[in-house]
């Protein structure tokens, strides 16, 4: 009789890790509820679990990074002074013992009825949803004010190494002028690199290894940026 009670605290020792895989909060569907030409609001779910807190990041009209926190058991939050006709770049990140544990983004542009959003999805699947909507809304507004106007596709990631980078596009409609490449290095200067209208690939040298870069890529016409792509991008060890 006496192994077993040595035996079932063996036995139940693995039970509560499947609880706590299974309860690992998940954060979907971040959207925009309304829109001004100086505010934002956005909403989010939580469909699974719950989060210690949330932390709101974007880049203000200046350009300089702005970190909002957010109570756990909020699901929206305004976002004022903001600048009117500018697109905004929000990423809302889950927070569980003081590390982010999951993550969604969207973009915004503000100003009254011609405001719209682009969700940036995080999985796969979620992108082939996204993408009608892209194209979509470019070409809604293309039609009203540049009908020809050229539109770049999605920035993707051809391959990574500790110190570099190779990325590449589409220009599914149109052509542009020429590129230009934006991120900031490892110390966290600004770069910009100019590439050639007819090319449809770069890669980026002399990066740090481990280290998330952020490239904005604008495609060019007559002198004036016209469209953009990002992507986000983890160096090698």
């Amino acid at each position: 009789e006496e192994p077993l009670p040595s035996e079932e605290p063996q036995e139940e020792m693995p039970k509560p890790e499947s609880p706590a895989a299974e309860t690992l909060p998940v954060l979907e569907d971040l959207k925009v509820s309304s829109v001004t030409p100086s505010s934002v609001q956005l909403q989010w779910s939580v469909p699974r679990g719950s989060f210690d807190s949330f932390v709101l990041q974007f880049r203000d009209a200046q350009g300089q990074p702005q970190a909002l926190p957010i109570d756990g058991g909020s699901r929206s939050v305004t976002v004022p002074g903001l600048s009117p006709s500018r697109r905004y770049r929000f990423h809302l990140y889950g927070l569980r013992g003081g590390k982010r544990t999951d993550r969604v983004s969207t973009d915004v542009f503000t100003a009254g009825a011609q405001a719209h959003h682009y969700p940036l999805s995080i999985t796969a699947e979620a992108k082939q949803e996204s993408e009608p909507s892209e194209e979509s809304e470019t070409e809604a507004i293309s039609s009203d004010a540049l009908p020809a106007q050229a539109v770049l596709g999605e920035l993707e990631i051809s391959s990574v190494t500790p110190s570099s980078v190779q990325l590449q596009w589409s220009v599914p409609r149109g052509s542009f002028d020429s590129f230009v490449l934006q991120f900031r290095d490892a110390q966290g200067q600004p770069q910009a690199l100019p590439i050639d209208g007819g090319s449809r690939s770069v890669t980026v040298p002399g990066l740090s290894p481990s280290r998330r870069y952020r490239f904005h890529l604008y495609g060019l016409e007559g002198g004036k940026r016209t469209d953009h792509a990002s992507t986000d991008v983890i160096t090698g060890e």
